[in-house]
């Protein structure tokens, strides 16, 4: 009877006192101290509250949860993080994963935690809002401009030139700038040779080589087991969806046609899939969730290899539902024997869907590539064809490295 008794009395407590719970010795009220952080701007003071199992700042009109094990995993302290490098040093399997501080305050635009035995840690609140779950979900990885043909035409959207490209980097940021919107961009008046195409490549990544090589260099001979190396026409697509991680980047650059035909088409895979989306919120979760498998078998007297790439047709970020990449690819598609049979039916409607949004008219952008035009492709988003063609047409260019082109974007200050 006094067990049960004891037990009342506590459960009453905690309901009357929350700020009790985990041995937290907070002021009254907790945590109010004023500052002048940005967030004192929308006309209240950041305040934060322990719980049990969190910790929650109130913080620029948002509230946030952070984890107590998340805190300590991430304190910035010299002895837990070198900001030289940039580096964790803390050894986070050694954290107590029932660790509570002792003290939490916010003073002057910081979040203090005083930890058992007495290691402080000191977070600015900006920098827990800007990093906090809640923020990210609301956040975009990466701003892009979703296009069909009028749009991007309307845009008017300038090519780089060749001298100004290679001297400048105030022309490659701009480059690098139009690229992340639209996920094409052009350098004009390129020499028309595969060493100044690697030239340019290389000036904003690293080339990634393949089995195709690092600089490629072909025409419709078929000397590949490819359907690129004809003369057909080729439906839109992404390269090397057979790649567990497809290539990021592709660079074209026709350095001789001698016939008809040949123009290139271009076709914003996102924007056909947020009119998926839109239209159909079920058909486009189904290509987003179940996954197929892409196939490159080649068997030839110079040449075997036999590649596999496994993933869903569209690739979202889980936290805020942005895409951020497309396998397309119906020439590579392989067997479609990772699906159970009460979902084929409804994904190849899905897929039914995509198709016809990708094929729409309006959708498609054609560029005729002549001598001295470099096109670059986000092979994560936009899709490549081309029309039939007739002559002799040679053709260069290679995959660059997404990371590094990324990376190189970031340089900038551009959000990539």
């Amino acid at each position: 009877m006094f067990a049960m008794l004891g037990t009342l009395v506590r459960v009453l407590l905690r309901k009357a006192e929350p700020r009790l719970l985990c041995g937290f010795r907070t002021s009254q009220p907790p945590c109010r101290r004023m500052t002048r952080s940005r967030a004192w701007a929308a006309g209240s003071a950041p305040t934060c509250q322990p719980l049990e199992d969190c910790l929650v700042l109130n913080y620029g009109g948002t509230r946030m949860r952070f984890n107590y094990v998340w805190l300590r995993d991430h304190c910035r302290s010299p002895s837990a993080y070198n900001s030289q490098t940039n580096q964790r040093k803390l050894d986070t399997g050694g954290v107590d994963l029932g660790i509570r501080p002792e003290n939490a305050t916010v003073q002057d635009g910081q979040l203090i935690l005083t930890w058992p035995g007495g290691h402080v840690s000191e977070f600015s609140l900006s920098w827990l809002a800007e990093n906090s779950y809640e923020a990210q979900k609301k956040t975009t990885v990466q701003p892009r401009i979703l296009w069909n043909y009028d749009i991007y035409k309307n845009a008017n959207v300038p090519s780089a030139k060749w001298d100004t490209f290679m001297s400048s980097d105030d022309e490659v940021k701009k480059f690098l700038q139009n690229y992340l919107l639209y996920g094409i961009a052009f350098v004009d008046d390129v020499p028309a040779t595969v060493e100044a195409t690697e030239t340019v490549a290389q000036r904003v990544s690293i080339i990634r080589e393949t089995t195709y090589g690092r600089m490629w260099c072909f025409t419709s001979d078929f000397s590949r087991g490819d359907t690129a190396y004809s003369q057909l026409a080729l439906d839109r697509h992404t390269d090397t969806s057979y790649f567990q991680e497809p290539c990021g980047i592709q660079v074209f650059h026709c350095l001789k046609h001698e016939g008809t035909g040949g123009r290139t088409l271009l076709v914003d895979g996102f924007y056909a899939a947020e009119k998926v989306r839109e239209e159909s919120p079920e058909n486009y979760e189904l290509l987003a969730r179940v996954p197929i498998r892409h196939e490159y078998i080649e068997t030839s007297d110079h040449h075997q290899n036999h590649m596999t790439g496994i993933g869903p047709v569209l690739s979202v970020y889980p936290w805020n539902n942005e895409m951020y990449l497309i396998r397309y690819n119906n020439y590579d598609r392989s067997v479609i024997n990772t699906v159970p049979h009460d979902l084929i039916q409804r994904w190849y409607e899905a897929h039914r869907d995509l198709t016809t949004e990708l094929r729409r008219p309006e959708n498609e952008l054609w560029v005729k590539l002549t001598p001295g035009k470099v096109i670059f492709i986000d092979n994560w988003r936009v899709m490549h064809g081309r029309e039939s063609f007739t002559g002799l047409r040679q053709l260069c260019g290679c995959y660059l490295t997404r990371d590094d082109v990324l990376s190189s974007a970031r340089g900038f200050g551009l959000l990539a």
